[in-house]
């Protein structure tokens, strides 16, 4: 009876200093959680606990929005334009944008790229050629209508030039090489093709 004592009252002293502690039903001493006491000297630690330290605290509510939220999913939006849906999905969701509908040669190119899955890398491709063409066409739409885009501005050049004038340099170097070696490699084909049309018909080939 002295020996279990001893071994109840280890217990008990290990547990009171929080390093082990036995679970109910298990056969092992597991690890115990340190509190909140305990790691109050981490530097940093447990700064997300005030909530005045949550950068959304202005916008978040008590009680929080929604509380009275139906049941059941909501009522399905009426189809005024074309929406796209992609083939994983058995149907149109209840509720969607409808500010940009497919229009013009990008419209045609969403169409195309909404016939391959989403998982296809040709579905996210031809939406990033989509989005570059709906660009263009947003300039063209502006000139037809009288008004002279701020290309620059709106690409961010100016700004660029002013804040981060080495990176432009450097983006134009860029571009500039590839623009220049898919020069390089049209012409090349250009000339691989009059070679093989003068070798055809046994001309000669003076370029």
């Amino acid at each position: 009876m002295e020996a279990r004592k001893d071994i109840t009252e280890h217990k008990h002293h290990g547990h009171e200093h929080g390093h082990l502690q036995q679970h109910p039903g298990q056969g092992h001493i597991a690890p115990r959680r340190p509190s909140r006491q305990e790691l109050q000297h981490i530097n940093g630690w447990g700064a997300d606990l005030d909530r005045k330290d949550r950068p959304g605290v202005p916008m978040e509510r008590t009680p929080p929005r929604f509380i009275n939220q139906p049941d059941g999913d909501p009522p399905q939006q009426q189809e005024k334009v074309e929406i796209l849906v992609s083939t994983e999905r058995p149907g149109i969701t209840q509720v969607f944008g409808t500010v940009q509908p497919p229009s013009g040669l990008s419209g045609m190119i969403r169409r195309l790229a909404f016939k391959s899955s989403e998982n296809d890398i040709r579905h996210w491709l031809l939406l990033l050629l989509a989005d570059r063409v709906n660009m263009v066409e947003g300039i063209a739409d502006d000139l037809a209508h009288g008004k002279i885009p701020n290309v620059l501005g709106e690409m961010g050049i100016k700004a660029e030039m002013q804040h981060n004038p080495a990176g432009l340099a450097k983006k134009a170097v860029i571009t500039a090489a590839v623009v220049g070696t898919a020069v390089y490699l049209m012409k090349r084909r250009d000339r691989e093709e009059v070679r093989y049309e003068a070798d055809r018909y046994g001309k000669r080939y003076y370029r």
